[in-house]
Parts: C-alpha cells; structure tokens; sequence
C-alpha cells in the first residue's frame, strides 16, 4: 500500500512539474513570438508576407536554422535567426503550432 501511494505522489509532482513546463515554454514563446508579429500576422492572415501559423514546428525551426546559415537567403530574417539560441527556435515553433490550432477552427 506505501508503494502506491509513494508512487502516486511521484506521478503527481511530475505531472505538476510538466505543466508548470509547459506553461512557461508557452509564455516564453509568447514574448518570442511578438518579434515575429511585427512582419507576419499572428492571426492567420496574409498582408502580403506569408503567414507562419501553418507551419509545423519542425519545418518552422529548419527554415530559421537555414536563415540563420544563408542557406535561405533573407537579411532580415537571417538577423533574426542569429538573434536566437536553438533552443528559444524551438520554443517560438512549438508556439506558434499550438497558436495556429487556436485561430483556425
């Protein structure tokens, strides 16, 4: 009987700790992602440059890593790539997927 309940609390705290993860992964994605708006709508439109929100974190992630190594050419977004570690990349990614399950229906 102490095993599960021991093991209950250990589930518990780690799926505490998970969302409190997930939470803040949201948050800094947030504040990352508000450099991105400034070019590219957030809310799913297209005002002539192209939306970021259908794209899956994965490819979202190679094209800014391809930026940042001028294998895509783009000054400004290569200046932006070089402006984030690898890890903040895939932060903002994984946001902007989840953002886009949010806008469309």
């Amino acid at each position: 009987m102490r095993k599960i309940i021991a093991v209950s609390i250990a589930a518990g705290s780690f799926i505490i700790l998970a969302d409190r993860s997930q939470a803040a992964d949201r948050d800094g994605g947030a504040q990352l992602a508000a450099m991105c708006a400034s070019c590219h709508r957030l809310d799913g439109g297209d005002g002539g440059i192209p939306t970021i929100l259908g794209m899956s974190p994965e490819m979202l992630a190679r094209a800014m890593l391809a930026y940042r190594s001028r294998e895509r050419p783009s000054h400004i977004m290569r200046a932006i790539a070089l402006s984030l570690s690898d890890e903040e990349i895939v932060i903002v990614a994984r946001y902007l997927a989840a953002l886009n399950k949010q806008v469309r229906p």
